[in-house]
């Protein structure tokens, strides 16, 4: 630990964020072990991720930029509420122009600016798109640290980066088995699988750098991030959790996955 202490709050991100990429890659890689998965369990995963996010979205954001607020003298609920409701806008822009396509849909049920893309590409940025406000929570969450805030602790962004590595592991398996039911190799579907997950290091240092170079904004992109996530969760893996009969999969997971982060959180952060 002490030689992580000691390296830029920027490489720290890409390290953290590197190792979130590594999970994904890691749970892509089911595909050399299975075809499909149980629609029940799926569900779960879904889940889970959705509590785990949930979770950081205020244990590791949220309540650092509120104490952040009121630390440097601003009213303390404007600059959360002003980053949070960023964070989603910018999500909402990117859903609605980003090509993307979720599993089990019909190609032309694609969301996004209309395109000539395959269905294998539309698939990859579905996830690609869920992947890009993880690994922003994470880069902000080591910047924060690195300006030597006791609310924003190197440990409570560790903490972020294993539970975001954690739900990360059933993302990267939510691309790869649906691909290999396209008819792809299972080389191939884990290579796009695990390729999902690399915009976290990117949006991870650029994030690290942003509230590095410019500290007035680090209660704006905690909350910035935290907005980006709660849009992800409710647009996207809670209605996924919850599309047919396996709903209860879905909550237990949601319930165990913000448990996790916040025993996380607290423990460590």
């Amino acid at each position: 630990m002490e030689w992580f202490k000691d390296i830029n709050p920027v490489m720290q991100a890409l390290l953290g964020t590197c190792f979130t990429w590594g999970v994904t890659a890691l749970g892509a890689s089911l595909v050399f072990l299975f075809t499909t998965i149980k629609k029940e369990l799926f569900s779960g995963m879904l889940g889970f991720a959705s509590g785990v996010m949930i979770a950081a979205s205020f244990w590791s954001l949220l309540a650092p930029s509120i104490a952040m607020s009121e630390d440097i003298g601003l009213i303390p609920w404007v600059p959360p509420l002003i980053g949070f409701l960023a964070g989603g806008l910018f999500l909402w822009i990117i859903d609605k122009t980003l090509p993307h396509l979720h599993s089990g849909m019909q190609i032309s049920d694609a969301e996004g600016l209309k395109t000539g893309w395959q269905r294998s590409i539309l698939l990859v940025l579905a996830i690609t798109l869920h992947n890009i406000p993880e690994g922003l929570a994470v880069g902000v969450a080591f910047g924060a640290s690195g300006a030597g805030l006791s609310y924003a602790t190197l440990t409570g962004a560790i903490a972020l980066s294993i539970g975001i590595g954690i739900q990360n592991f059933p993302e990267g398996a939510a691309v790869s088995l649906p691909l290999r039911r396209e008819g792809f190799s299972k080389a191939k579907a884990f290579w796009y699988g695990q390729m999902s997950g690399i915009v976290e290091p990117i949006a991870g240092v650029l994030g690290a750098y942003s509230v590095m170079a410019i500290r007035p904004l680090l209660p704006y992109a905690l909350a910035f991030a935290a907005g980006a996530m709660i849009y992800v969760v409710v647009e996207e893996l809670i209605p996924e959790g919850k599309s047919d009969k396996h709903s209860d999969a879905a909550t237990i997971g949601a319930m165990l996955g913000f448990a996790v982060m916040m025993t996380l959180d607290v423990a460590l952060g």
